[in-house]
């Protein structure tokens, strides 16, 4: 088994950890998900699904400004870096496979989700939490480079449908 492929530092003081300069939890899977599977129910799931997505666009805006700032990165260097960082932090295998961002779009594959893992064969979108990572990070790119976008996106597969990973689409809203 491999050894995390990101940093983290823990403040002896506080107990916090950053990685990324950013703070960050360590929680098991299982809870996780069972805790967003409980607030699916509580919500309803389109009120769910709204919430996340906005809340999830929201934080892939604000790690890219974070990151940056810390790092120095820049632009599409910090949509790619987030990309990257969800994968190590095991959110499940993110893959850019097309990001434009003259034309605001991108196409994600996601292998192995951790929402699709536990919920498996659900015949139900499972991962849409994630939604808005991509809009996120992307405009927050377009933003960095001199070009504010208003996106969208939706997962247009997921494994829990017995596909064989999970896709994601980022387009102009």
């Amino acid at each position: 088994m491999a050894a995390p492929q990101i940093p983290i530092d823990v403040d002896p003081a506080t107990g916090v950890w950053t990685t990324d300069a950013l703070p960050m939890i360590y929680v098991p899977r299982h809870y996780f998900v069972n805790l967003q599977t409980a607030m699916a129910e509580a919500l309803g799931e389109q009120a769910y699904h709204k919430r996340m997505y906005e809340e999830g666009r929201k934080a892939a805006f604000e790690w890219c400004a974070g990151v940056s700032k810390a790092s120095g990165m820049r632009g599409l260097d910090v949509f790619h870096h987030y990309m990257r960082r969800l994968s190590q932090r095991g959110w499940g295998l993110f893959h850019p496979e097309h990001v434009d961002v003259v034309e605001g779009r991108a196409r994600i594959r996601l292998e192995n989700s951790i929402m699709a893992l536990h919920l498996v064969q659900t015949g139900r979108r499972q991962c849409v939490m994630y939604a808005g990572w991509g809009p996120g990070a992307l405009a927050w790119a377009a933003q960095d480079m001199g070009a504010p976008l208003t996106l969208s996106g939706e997962e247009t597969q997921c494994a829990s449908q017995g596909h064989a990973h999970c896709v994601f689409e980022v387009r102009r809203a």
